[in-house]
C-alpha cells in the first residue's frame, strides 16, 4: 500500500509544478533532490532512501522523461486529444475501471501518441525495436499521468491514480464482471415460487454464491452489485418471496469483506 501511495504523491507533485514550469519532468539533478526530501516525510521515515528505491523500484529516473520524446506540457496539448484523455480520467469507477479500462485505454493511446512522435512503424521490426518502443510507451505513460495529475484537485487525483494502481495490483485476479448476466445462468431460476421447493431453490442460491466466492471477490462494491444483480433477475423471472431471507443469505456470502454493508445490501434490494 505504501508504494501505489508513493507513486501516486510522485505524480501528483510533478503534474502539479508542471502548472508552473510547464514541463511534465523533472532534470536529474531535481529528481535526486526529491527522492531525498521524500524520505523525511513521516510516512517513509522508517525507510532510507536506498531501501525506498529497492522497495518500490523507484529511482530518480522514474521522475524524469526517460525516453519519452515529449515533455512540455503546451507539446503534450498539441499532440494528443487531452479533452478526450480528461473527459475518460477526470473520474473513474474504482469497481469498474479495471474491467472496463476506459480510462487506462485513453491513457495507453495517449501515451502511444506522443511515443510515435519520434518513432516509424518501420524502426519498430524486429524484437529490439519493439521492446524499445514498449519502454518509449511506458516512459510516456508516467507522462500522461502526470498531465492528468495537473488538471485534477490533489485529492481527486489521488483518488484517479491509486484507482489505477489497484487495477495494476489485481490484474491476476478474476475479478472482471464476476456478476455478468451470463453468470446468473448458472441459477435455475424455479417456475413456481421458491417456497414450493424451498430446497432446490436454496441450493442453487448457494452454488451461484459459491461461484461467485470462487471469482475472488475483493470489493464490497462488487458484491453489493452482484447481489443487487441476482434480485433484478429474479425480479423479472417474477420471484417475489424473499429469497436472501427464505436461504439465509447476506452481503457477507458475496463477498468475505462486505463486512459493514448490511443495511445497504437490504436497502439497494428493496
Amino acid at each position: 500500500m505504501c508504494c501505489p501511495q508513493l507513486e501516486a504523491t510522485l505524480l501528483i507533485l510533478i503534474g502539479q509544478t508542471s502548472k508552473e514550469t510547464n514541463v511534465l519532468a523533472l532534470n536529474g539533478t531535481h529528481a535526486e533532490h526529491c527522492l531525498l526530501m521524500l524520505s523525511k516525510f513521516w510516512w517513509v521515515r522508517a525507510l532510507a532512501t536506498d531501501d525506498l528505491k529497492q522497495i518500490c523500484s523507484i529511482h530518480p529516473s522514474n521522475l524524469t522523461e526517460a525516453s519519452c520524446p515529449v515533455k512540455d506540457v503546451s507539446e503534450f496539448e498539441s499532440t494528443v486529444d487531452s479533452s478526450k484523455l480528461l473527459s475518460a480520467c477526470e473520474k473513474i469507477d474504482p469497481a469498474k475501471e479495471c474491467c472496463d479500462q476506459i480510462c487506462q485505454n485513453a491513457i495507453l493511446e495517449a501515451a502511444t501518441t506522443i511515443a510515435m512522435t519520434v518513432s516509424e512503424p518501420l524502426n519498430m521490426v524486429g524484437s529490439n525495436g519493439l521492446h524499445e518502443h514498449s519502454t518509449t510507451i511506458n516512459d510516456c505513460r508516467s507522462i500522461v499521468l502526470r498531465w492528468l495529475a495537473s488538471k485534477l484537485d490533489p485529492s481527486r487525483g489521488k483518488e484517479v491514480l491509486r484507482g489505477l494502481s489497484n487495477c495494476n495490483v489485481n490484474k491476476e485476479l478474476c475479478v472482471c464482471f464476476p456478476c455478468s448476466y451470463s453468470s446468473l445462468l448458472l441459477i435455475p431460476i424455479p417456475s413456481a415460487d421458491p417456497t414450493e421447493d424451498q430446497t432446490a431453490c436454496c441450493n442453487a442460491m448457494e452454488s451461484y454464491v459459491s461461484h461467485l466466492q470462487k471469482q475472488t471477490l475483493i470489493t464490497n462494491l462488487q458484491a453489493l452489485d452482484c447481489a443487487t444483480l441476482l434480485g433484478m433477475k429474479l425480479q423479472k423471472s417474477n420471484i417475489t418471496t424473499d429469497v436472501y431471507k427464505l436461504c439465509h443469505l447476506s452481503l457477507q456470502d458475496f463477498s468475505l469483506q462486505a463486512v459493514g454493508y448490511q443495511d445497504a445490501f437490504s436497502g439497494s434490494l428493496d
